[in-house]
């Protein structure tokens, strides 16, 4: 019987590559297989197929008039193929992934910068089980470029690497990103008293000796993310309405230079003011207008988008700091977040409601100081005060344009299920307004590389490890050996049980893998969070 749902699915997949090299199918075509597939599928107990394949006969007859395209039949057999790849890697369809069913992209995030893939692979495993999300690095000289990327919560050194020290890597971080507080412990197998010393002497928050007991380590990393977590809360939280202070301004707009040196994307800010806010204090007291205060941040909060970031710059007066978002964005988000606050009452006697002004300004050029665009975002307020007040006013100066990031995202496989439901899942990710994907599927890694379409956008490869023509580790190299290898990330997938592959394709630069058979709630996971470090 194994013999025989073998040539099942290879039929599948050789009649998908048949209709993918042609322009259109004719209907009878499309009708016989399913009719095939209904027939055959339930005597090798695949069920489900078997169903699935009867409910479309039921919505079709055999001499209907038209033609299809691939992609309309990819579309209307798409649960067939996903069936089809269930079956065959054996994944019960109500697993999940440990950790990231619920999180949104949002689990904590651990750098670990290490040459041992053997030890990466392991921490990766065993982290990721926990609810992590884990960023393996095997080679030191993209350990600065991925912490920039990544934003961890916690980074994991080792300090003898071939070619690099760890403690160079750490005196990066640490001059660098001197404003940012990202705690980094450092591991080894030395464990001497100079070693410790040295670790300590150059800021690193904790040492932990090689080979160590996973469960202490987890611990003791768990403990530096929630010191991180406390010291944002108290150094960079305003104590009253628990936003930003305007003392992570500062490091918030280094972030923007960074992002804006590498992608050149569109950033706004907007300067806000509560009206008549002495009004507040005069008729109700100062604790009420503590109250609207907290309730006008609690309000921008909810009304923002999860990469925005509010703060208190002072009194009644906020600002709201947009990446990637163009000015006309930035103005119909602030006009929105306006029209809403204003119908929210305050119970307090027979209610009150509040509006505000707002200015908003385009960062055209991060390269000046915040200074600059705060002005012209504080300009634009005073118009909009001097306008009547309760409106939203922008920089008079500026041109407004709506730029679209382009993020291309191409799916690198021979087999034709994979590639169909990848594209399905890839497809229905989430976006932001200013972003758009463009997906292409490739079934060999040459076509890929010698392809146009990829240009000079930044481009998620989601590579298959074994393939015909050239291996995925062979694509991978070709793509690490250009002066644009930065713009590409690169998700390998393999089903070879080998840790010699994973430990290649981490030491080639990949950002991620992931083992045949896996969860597509898994994958949709993985994806999110690569996506999140490219928009």
């Amino acid at each position: 019987m194994e013999k025989y749902t073998k040539y099942f699915f290879n039929n599948i997949r050789k009649k998908l590559d048949e209709w993918e090299a042609a322009s259109t199918i004719a209907h009878e075509e499309v009708y016989r297989f399913i009719h095939s597939m209904a027939g055959s599928a339930s005597i090798l107990g695949l069920h489900k197929i078997g169903e699935r394949a009867r409910e479309l006969m039921d919505q079709h007859t055999e001499k209907e008039e038209r033609t299809w395209t691939i992609a309309e039949v990819k579309e209307e057999l798409f649960d067939i193929i996903e069936y089809c790849y269930h079956y065959e890697e054996g994944i019960s369809e109500v697993e999940v992934f440990p950790g990231k069913q619920s999180r949104a992209g949002e689990e904590p995030v651990v750098l670990i910068i290490d040459d041992d893939t053997t030890f990466l692979m392991y921490m990766k495993e065993e982290l990721e089980n926990i609810g992590w999300y884990v960023v393996p690095i095997a080679n030191p000289e993209k350990a600065v470029m991925s912490y920039y990327d990544v934003r961890p919560d916690c980074a994991i050194i080792d300090i003898y690497m071939n070619g690099t020290n760890g403690f160079e890597v750490l005196d990066f971080f640490k001059k660098k990103l001197k404003q940012q507080f990202i705690p980094t412990v450092m591991v080894s197998v030395d464990n001497s008293k100079e070693i410790r010393m040295k670790s300590y002497q150059m800021g690193a928050d904790d040492f932990i000796r090689k080979p160590f007991e996973l469960d202490e380590f987890i611990v003791r990393v768990k403990r530096q993310m929630e010191r991180k977590k406390q010291m944002d809360e108290l150094v960079l939280i305003d104590e009253l309405t628990h936003v930003y202070n305007r003392k992570y301004l500062n490091q918030a707009y280094a972030q923007v230079q960074s992002d804006w040196a590498r992608n050149g994307d569109s950033y706004s800010v907007a300067v806000l003011d509560i009206d008549h806010f002495k009004k507040v204090n005069d008729q109700y007291g100062h604790l009420v207008g503590d109250m609207v205060l907290k309730q006008f941040a609690t309000h921008l909060k909810s009304e923002t988008r999860i990469q925005d970031i509010v703060f208190r710059f002072g009194g009644e007066e906020f600002v709201i700091l947009f990446p990637t978002t163009s000015l006309k964005e930035a103005y119909t988000f602030v006009d929105t977040i306006r029209k809403s606050f204003a119908q929210y009452v305050f119970r307090e006697g027979e209610g009150f409601s509040c509006t505000f002004s707002a200015g908003v300004a385009e960062i055209s050029n991060p390269t000046k100081p915040f200074d600059t665009w705060l002005e012209l975002a504080d300009n634009a307020l005073y118009e909009a005060k001097n306008s009547g007040r309760n409106n939203v006013k922008i920089d008079c100066k500026a041109n407004i344009h709506t730029p679209q990031k382009i993020i291309k995202i191409a799916i690198v496989d021979d087999d034709p299920i994979i590639r169909t439901v990848m594209k399905d899942i890839v497809s229905k990710l989430p976006s932001e307004h200013h972003v758009q994907y463009d997906i292409q599927s490739f079934n060999d890694g040459v076509s890929f590389l010698q392809s146009d379409w990829h240009g000079e956008s930044p481009c998620l490869v989601i590579l298959d490890g074994v393939m015909p023509k050239m291996d995925g580790l062979e694509v991978l190299e070709n793509l690490r050996k250009g002066d644009d290898s930065d713009r590409y990330k690169v998700l390998m997938l393999t089903s070879r049980k080998s840790e010699r592959d994973i430990s290649r394709s981490l030491q080639l630069g990949a950002d991620d893998y992931m083992t045949k058979p896996f969860k597509l709630l898994e994958l949709e996971a993985r994806l999110g969070q690569m996506l999140k470090r490219m928009r």
